[in-house]
């Protein structure tokens, strides 16, 4: 028993590290120091808004105590609480960032309908209404224009400019206010926002990504009233093996038994696999392609493993549908969220990317974006996109993203296990792919809310599995930057009706590479094989999201897949390698390989061995194209 409360507390803290930005990490601390910045420094006030519908949202305001002069509001709208609660009640750091909270703006938080204090029923992803101002529906723009609206008429020393900002969840709510933006937005920055649940989190491309699993918890529960308590509880698995617990559970219809009828989103996930309406109308990217007024920088995290679609697509849609926007991305070295809190050290697994990189952006890009436009200090003239190189561990910064400096060109998968810039001779290679003993996606033997550290590991342990494909370039003469979207175009045939697909772009270090301090101790930097990019294609959804089709056994078939985008410079004497497999677990659930309907659903008896293919060599089969720096 003891171990089990150990191992649900162990859940609960995970869920905060992962999805909950340094400010919301740092929520539960109490102003009982005399240190505590926000109690000495800032009011608090906390009050009930009305929204058009009646429904009331719980919002917190922090406003500086020197009452010279007027600020802007700062507003955060978030699923993760406005904890704590109670006037006398103070966050340890509250904004975006310790200098944003010492210049002195007014800061909001507010809890969005349905959830913890705030009325009203939760919605996971609200539709975005489709036709503003012609309905008398709700949305979360509509939600956030009511708040503005309530602000401009009630706060003191208000200076009438309203920003947002937040981080993963909190970051589809700061771009959901962008539709329909009330005219006193005048800077949003959706910072590791999910864009679409059906690329982003709890799927990519059609798998379901089985580490996100236990948050179902959290987002799949009403509550009856408003409360300062959380209202679900996380389900005791009595064990540290991921691995071990979902190999046992089988098929994806046994975790009924965690969670029954009154968990609505396991409802949602289970009975709409495929990119239906539901998840469609979910999505906030179609809506970023009218008019967008207020400035956005939109922030992302190179190895972020919840939401790399988001920030990316969401900066593309708005720059292509609204040229005239001011519209800029930031993409550094960190994992999610970690641009937000500051180790002195920036390491993503056993790399180490440099020091104070997040202090560096807060101050020198966050800070200044929101002050030119809510304080209407000296415009900063920052670039387009500010970008870390990965590989040469460098900020570079461009007028157009990907840069017009790269062109695209073809690495193509040959035989031999070679990889080359240049077309080879034609062949094919096969493996293996068995669900009953799939390929991990990490040697960590541990139960994690959503891995992290995955996204650089050393891929060494699944290149030496007979059913994964190795293919890899000689020691570069060169340095070589990949600077762009990476999309890989695989032509393959399989013995069964279905299969899933993953490929990972890989830098392989030279052998007299050397560690580092930030090293783990069973590991070594000599021929690591540091994980650059990664994706998976689950194969029924090749040709169309929304309509699935089984392949027809032992037909050439192609296979495309996006990565997203990379800035990493392959230095001389590395080596560029992709590898290919099939299964990835339990990052993602197991494709039976026979077609069903709905894996959800499939039954034990469904999961079977198959023979995959991958054609090679020639020009038109197997390659990744890419946009190339030299």
């Amino acid at each position: 028993m003891i171990h089990t409360r150990l191992f649900v507390l162990y859940f609960i803290l995970t869920f905060i590290v992962t999805f909950v930005s340094c400010t919301e990490e740092k929520v539960v601390e109490e102003a009982n120091s005399k240190e505590n910045y926000p109690s000495a420094n800032y009011d608090k006030l906390e009050v009930y808004i009305e929204m058009r519908d009646g429904v009331k949202l719980h919002t917190t305001i922090y406003s500086p105590k020197d009452k010279s002069k007027n600020y802007p509001v700062l507003m955060n709208r978030t699923p993760y609480s406005s904890r704590p609660y109670g006037s006398e009640e103070f966050r340890a750091q509250i904004g975006p960032s310790q200098r944003l909270m010492e210049e002195g703006n007014i800061i909001v938080y507010q809890d969005v309908r349905g959830r913890w204090m705030s009325e009203g029923s939760y919605d996971n992803m609200r539709p975005t209404l489709l036709e503003r101002g012609k309905s008398e529906g709700i949305d979360e723009s509509t939600d956030t224009y009511d708040t503005v609206e309530w602000m401009k008429e009630n706060l003191e020393n208000f200076n009438s400019n309203v920003g947002l900002w937040g981080i993963s969840y909190p970051g589809f709510y700061a771009a959901a206010s962008l539709p329909g933006a009330h005219p006193n937005i005048k800077a949003v920055s959706p910072q590791a926002p999910i864009g679409d649940f059906y690329f982003d989190d709890f799927h990519h491309n059609g798998a379901y990504f089985l580490s996100y699993w236990v948050a179902t918890t959290v987002f799949g529960y009403q509550k009856d009233e408003p409360t300062k308590e959380a209202w679900y509880q996380f389900p005791e698995l009595n064990t540290q093996d991921a691995y071990g617990f979902f190999m046992d559970i089988g098929s994806l219809k046994n975790l009924d038994q965690y969670y029954g009828e009154d968990n609505f989103f396991w409802q949602q996930l289970k009975n709409h696999p495929d990119y239906d309406d539901f998840w469609q109308k979910r999505s906030i990217i179609p809506h970023l392609k009218d008019d967008i007024r207020p400035a956005v920088m939109t922030v992302g995290g190179w190895f972020d493993a919840e939401d790399l679609y988001g920030p990316l697509t969401i900066y593309k849609t708005i720059e292509e549908n609204n040229p005239d926007a001011y519209n800029m991305l930031v993409m550094g070295p960190w994992s999610h969220g970690d641009w937000a809190r500051e180790r002195g050290h920036q390491t993503v697994g056993n790399i180490h990317f440099g020091d104070s990189i997040s202090t560096f952006y807060q101050n020198e890009i966050e800070a200044q974006f929101f002050n030119h436009f809510l304080k209407g200090e000296k415009d900063p003239e920052l670039p387009e996109a500010y970008v870390f190189d990965t590989g040469s561990k460098k900020w570079k910064t461009f007028d157009k993203w990907p840069p017009k400096e790269s062109a695209k060109e073809r690495l193509y998968l040959g035989g031999n296990d070679q990889l080359s810039f240049k077309p080879m001779s034609r062949s094919s290679v096969s493996y293996v792919s068995d669900p009953a003993k799939p390929v991990p996606h990490t040697e960590d033997i541990k139960m994690t809310f959503t891995p992290r550290k995955y996204m650089s590991d050393d891929q060494r342990f699944a290149a030496r599995r007979p059913d994964v494909l190795v293919f890899e370039t000689a020691p570069l003469e060169e340095d070589i930057t990949l600077a762009g979207e990476i999309f890989a175009n695989l032509q393959v045939s399989v013995t069964g009706t279905d299969a899933d697909w993953v490929v990972k772009l890989i830098d392989v270090y030279p052998h007299d590479y050397l560690e580092d301090e930030f090293v783990s101790d069973n590991q070594k930097l000599s021929n690591y094989h540091q994980m650059v990019r990664s994706e998976v294609m689950r194969g029924r959804y090749r040709d169309s999201f929304s309509d699935p089709k089984p392949f027809v056994p032992n037909q050439k078939t192609k296979i495309g897949l996006q990565l997203q985008d990379v800035l990493h410079t392959f230095k001389k004497g590395h080596k560029i390698q992709v590898q290919v497999q099939s299964t990835w677990f339990p990052l993602i659930d197991r494709n039976p390989q026979k077609y069903v309907d709905n894996i959800f659903m499939a039954e034990e008896e469904d999961f079977i061995k198959a023979t995959h293919t991958v054609f090679i060599g020639n020009e038109n089969d197997s390659y990744l194209t890419v946009d190339v720096v030299r």
